[in-house]
């Protein structure tokens, strides 16, 4: 059997052990909190996307092109990725069939 001291020192480095292991799991849940936080907001705005009917859809991606070119005018590759996107999707889309 163990002397009662080295089963002492044995505990108390248990304990440390414990508290350590304790702290770093509570840094790991902040990690990863943090670090699933754009997946949360893309997660919402999906969510709400999905609300917004259809036709309000339709509407939506015009007044952002014409929204896009008032205030960013130097941004040209947004209004071009918003024109030919749908575009690429569908030959995409059809290629993949």
């Amino acid at each position: 059997m163990y002397q009662q001291s080295e089963l002492t020192r044995l505990a108390g480095q248990k304990t440390a052990l414990r508290r350590v292991i304790a702290v770093r799991r509570v840094q790991c849940a902040a990690a990863a909190d943090r670090a699933t936080q754009p997946l949360v907001w893309l997660d919402n705005a999906m969510a709400l996307w999905r609300k917004i009917p259809p036709l309000a859809k339709l509407v939506t991606i015009p007044l952002a092109v014409a929204l896009g070119r008032s205030f960013l005018p130097r941004l040209k590759t947004v209004g071009s990725l918003l024109r030919w996107g749908p575009v690429a999707l569908g030959v995409i889309r059809s290629l993949r069939r």
